[in-house]
């Protein structure tokens, strides 16, 4: 497929999106996390761009790409839209950087560490296997998701 068939999806945070292998899927991420779902078979796959583990109080009864498994849920939908069971996929996991490392030496507890703990326990839950993460340490990584191959490409800067 030439280069410029692919179509860009750039993820805002919040966001998740599925596609086929015309998609390539983009995001910056900071504290936050990204899941990747990809079907190697059918060449489907699925990103995710969340802030937090979990709602504060409830709200509305729409789902929320905001919240960790708020987020897996909705890939999970749109995936079933592609015919893609979620459990037939393959995860891989992006970000939970630090990017105030000063704050967390001084005791804040870490948004970004608990963000990548809750990605990895909520794959677990659902029977999908992680084969690759880069998770944690400081700074934000920039993701490119290339559905048609499954590659993810991750490129680290410094807070």
């Amino acid at each position: 497929m030439p280069a410029d068939a692919l179509i860009d999806v750039y993820l805002l945070p919040g966001e998740c999106f599925a596609g086929d292998a015309r998609h390539r899927l983009h995001t910056l991420l900071g504290s936050c996390v990204s899941i990747t779902l990809w079907h190697p078979q059918r060449r489907v796959g699925a990103m995710s761009h969340f802030l937090l583990t979990h709602r504060g109080k409830r709200g509305p009864a729409e789902l929320s790409g905001r919240y960790g498994e708020e987020a897996l849920q909705l890939m999970l939908e749109q995936l079933r839209a592609h015919g893609v069971q979620g459990q037939e996929c393959l995860a891989k996991i992006f970000g939970g950087g630090a990017m105030f490392p000063a704050s967390e030496r001084r005791g804040v507890q870490a948004i970004g560490r608990r963000n990548g703990e809750e990605a990895e326990k909520l794959l677990q839950k659902y029977g999908i296997p992680v084969v690759s993460r880069s998770l944690f340490g400081v700074g934000h990584r920039q993701i490119v998701f290339e559905v048609a191959s499954g590659d993810v490409w991750v490129r680290q800067g410094e807070a």
